[in-house]
């Protein structure tokens, strides 16, 4: 028998497998398809511990895949555009694309040191110019169906980054990628106009039924779709003002609360803003103070408990619903990305109102009140106000009954309900107000103002205005000769800027910011399906054979950034006519973050980063992936520990005898034990290693098409068990002939190492070719064990006996056993305890024990 050595067996499959191309994908094959992926990496340096638990979690799924017969696309590549490498060539005075071609390498030997089954042959980068290319066709493509608009907004802005960001890149008033405080400008950008699909962004995620119930609600909730009306509030005229008569338009959901409203309140980047306060007294006070709010993200200003502030603007406007002049102020609790910047304030039924209110001492009228508030009793009946304001600890949110809401006092308030519906129609009517549907999902701003990405295809012309590139001209190409360190940008560089306009022929200048990274990463996975195609994006006919992706594996921080913008993409590309599939992945799951011994986040600063290099190193690739796997479920985090690895080498080297024992090969190093053999019976535990070789089978087949790789390695353990338990008594003549010996030994000892195959591919292989002889192939193309449930059921169950629930022994029955057989086992085996005493009741609980219970 050989010593296992992975160090010397690792490099050597890898070499046997590259060199045969047993992972090389064949478009043409009969078998049903199967796309396994896991979201593409940045090529930030060298892997990292959520690097291996990611790309283990695909690899398994894609081997397992392969042996049960399906045809398995499997690729890899890079999201290589971005701002580290950027940061990077600045810092060190190189180029960006070195950093990321290095860092690829440096990557790409990490995996294949890990022994990932990829097809290196589709890989696809994302700086490359054969794909960045069609990414910029793509834009072309979208800015002819609409999608593509450029306007003047206020937009997100990084000053760390230097840069714009969308919506979704803003955490809690951040920065997603330095975690610095983003700010408020006012700028002209490129847009996808990714909310003409809100509506079936949203009615899709009920497809989604392999995707985790929390990623989908925070698509739904980042969408957020809101039925209600749009309410016209005329604005009153200044005097001595030839002003005709205007209206503000607010969207509510709680149209039912309108004769709540006491206080009108705009945003401080409301368009109409400067319009609205000219020639008041208070102008020059109110936009001063609106520039200030504005310094103060939009995220951090809408959190609730933030102290809001605000000034009085001295206009005023009409409440549609009761003919009421109302006050507008400017507060910086709005925000004018959602709704229309603008809000009716009601303080009793909004806590931001209410605590608004407070601070200004605003009226807070009481308009819904639950039947058993004490002011119910007195303002039931009432049709006009007699209360102005109440002395709340807070506001009255939920639904009740409305009160001094004139004709519609009495009547159920509340989302949906029929004193909404009723306003609605009547402000309708009047033509105040209108039905109407909002979503908090706003168009996604793509442009950035930095060199390292996909250049926008666009033209401006003095003549012709702003125009595409022509599609024969693409791609738009990144210079080469920048000089970032020196301050160069892409606007500075006059090579790239100076064109000619492909309309007029007129000198003209290039677009010169880029694409956001996430348009790189939203597509990427239909370029894997037809990597090498020079004349489009990829062939229809072969993506449309491939997906959608069956098994998509990454972080749930993509919950509302790629994986929203890859549905959006996908149905764009749909109906232009290039798909024939509604969403990209059919199941999804998000694997939890590896964490260091103390919980937490691994990170180079801290000093905590566990390297897979060295681990490797030290025990060889397939210990550390058979511990990331064994450490607990891929959703959940998990705690690092040292000795997991160590542990499943030491379980590696075990299984090794064990199957070179089973075929009769392992030498002096047999694991059979005189000692423990004497009184043994070898027949019983080869029946009972006969079971487990079928429930186990059953087990991990379950498991591993659940995910659930941790108690499909632990199954796989007691198997090994239950062999190991019956080569210590097996006498030496029963090795290879009888059957206690040959035929089932070797079938236990292919199924084992089938079974390890995915979790330890390189293991696998040496054994599969060396101790069972198959040189000539690959574990890795076998068909998967079967198993028979019959073959896996227990012939005799231990059950516990309890007299008065306190177990006093345990019996051995047949499986089958008849109920009357079993008490009588469990009435002989406690015999001595029963004397005196009457037994009043007999519970067999079937499989687990039997209880007695006597007086």
């Amino acid at each position: 028998m050989n010593e296992y050595n992975p160090h010397e067996i690792e490099p050597h499959i890898q070499l046997a497998w590259e060199e045969s191309g047993l992972y090389a994908v064949d478009d043409a094959s009969d078998k049903p398809k199967k796309y396994v992926l896991e979201m593409f990496p940045y090529p930030s340096g060298d892997i990292h511990m959520g690097h291996v638990s990611n790309y283990t979690y695909g690899d398994v799924a894609a081997r397992y895949a392969r042996m049960r017969g399906f045809n398995v696309l499997h690729p890899m590549g890079w999201d290589a555009f971005g701002l580290p490498a950027e940061n990077a060539a600045i810092k060190h005075h190189s180029h960006p694309a070195r950093w990321t071609y290095d860092n690829i390498d440096t990557q790409r030997a990490s995996f294949k040191r890990m022994g990932f089954s990829y097809d290196w042959d589709r890989t696809v980068v994302a700086c490359d110019p054969e794909y960045y290319r069609w990414g910029q066709w793509i834009f072309l493509e979208f800015w002819k169906r609409g999608l593509v608009e450029r306007r003047n907004s206020p937009v997100n802005w990084c000053d760390s980054c230097g840069t714009v960001l969308a919506n979704e890149q803003v955490i809690d008033g951040r920065c997603w990628r330095c975690d610095s405080e983003v700010q408020k400008r006012d700028l002209t950008q490129w847009y996808y106009k990714i909310t003409d699909y809100a509506e079936e962004l949203l009615d899709d995620l009920d497809q989604l039924t392999g995707w985790p119930e929390r990623v989908k609600q925070q698509q739904a909730n980042w969408i957020g779709k809101s039925e209600g009306a749009n309410v016209d509030f005329a604005l009153v005229p200044l005097e001595d003002s030839a002003d005709t008569e205007e209206a503000i338009t607010v969207f509510t959901t709680r149209a039912d609360t309108l004769f709540g409203c006491s206080f009108f309140v705009v945003g401080p980047e409301y368009d109409g803003l400067e319009a609205l306060v000219a020639g008041t007294p208070a102008e020059q006070e109110v936009l001063a103070f609106a520039e200030e709010a504005r310094k103060v993200s939009a995220v951090e200003r809408a959190q609730g408990d933030r102290e809001k502030h605000g000034i009085f603007t001295g206009r005023f406007v009409v409440n549609p619903i009761n003919g009421e002049q109302v006050p507008v102020w400017v507060a910086d609790y709005v925000v004018a990305d959602y709704g229309t910047g603008a809000v009716m304030a009601v303080p009793c039924g909004d806590q931001r109102d209410f605590e608004f209110a407070r601070k200004y001492d605003l009226p807070i009228i009481p308009i819904i009140l639950s039947t058993d508030d004490p002011l119910y009793a007195s303002l039931a009946s009432e049709q006009g106000r007699v209360v102005t304001s109440v002395d709340w600890p807070e506001a009255y949110a939920a639904e009740g009954v409305l009160v001094q809401s004139g004709p519609y006092t009495g009547m159920v308030g509340g989302k949906h309900s029929a004193g909404e519906a009723a306003i609605v129609e009547a402000l309708e009517a009047a033509g105040k107000g209108k039905r109407t549907t909002e979503y908090r999902l706003r168009d996604w701003l793509i442009s950035r103002q930095r060199y390292w990405g996909n250049p926008i295809p666009a033209i401006h012309c003095p003549h012709c205005g702003v125009v595409p590139v022509p599609e024969e001209d693409l791609p738009v190409r990144l210079p080469e000769d920048i000089d970032l360190a020196a301050g160069e940008t892409l606007a500075t560089h006059e090579g790239f800027v100076r064109c000619t306009c492909p309309v007029c022929g007129g000198e003209a200048k290039r677009e010169t910011d880029t694409m956001d990274t996430f348009t790189c990463s939203s597509w990427y996975y239909m370029r894997y399906c037809d990597p090498h195609n020079v004349h489009a994006p990829f062939n229809s006919a072969k993506v449309n054979a491939w997906m959608p992706v069956d098994q998509y594996i990454g972080g749930i921080e993509h919950a509302i950034l790629h994986l929203l913008y890859s549905r959006f993409f996908t149905k764009v590309l749909r109906d232009a006519g290039m798909l024939d599939f509604d969403e990209p992945f059919t199941n999804l799951l998000c694997q939890g973050m590896v964490l260091d011994a103390n919980g937490e986040v691994m990170s180079k600063s801290k000093g905590n980063v566990v390297s897979p290099e060295d681990m490797i190193a030290r025990y060889g690739a397939d210990a550390v992936r058979a511990a990331m796997l064994f450490m607990g479920p891929p959703d959940k985090e998990k705690l690092w520990n040292d000795d997991v690895v160590p542990s499943m080498l030491k379980f590696l080297n075990r299984v090794w005898r064990i199957v070179f024992d089973l075929v009769g090969d392992a030498g002096e190093d047999t694991l059979f034990d005189a000692e423990a053999a004497k009184g043994a019976d070898p027949h019983k535990l080869a029946m009972q290693m006969k079971r487990e070789r079928h429930r186990v089978v059953g087990k991990v087949t379950e498991d591993i098409e659940r995910n659930n790789f941790n108690t499909a390695l632990a199954a796989i353990m007691e198997l090994a068990n239950a062999t190991g338990a019956f080569l210590r008594v097996r006498p030496a003549e029963h090795r290879v002939s009888c059957e206690t010996g040959g035929p089932l030994c070797r079938d236990v000892a292919e199924t084992l190492v089938k079974l390890l195959a995915p979790i330890a591919p390189h293991f696998a292989e040496e054994l599969w070719q060396t101790a069972l002889g198959h040189a000539d192939s690959s574990v890795h193309v076998q068909p998967w064990p079967e198993f028979d449930p019959a073959l896996a059921a227990a012939d005799e169950v231990e059950l516990a006996v309890q007299l008065n629930g306190k177990v006093k022994a345990h019996i051995t029955v047949a499986a089958d056993a008849a109920e009357e057989d079993i008490l009588a086992a469990a009435r002989q085996t406690v015999a001595s305890a029963l004397e005196g005493k009457t037994v009043i009741k007999e519970i067999v609980v079937p499989k687990r024990l039997v209880n007695l219970v006597v007086k």
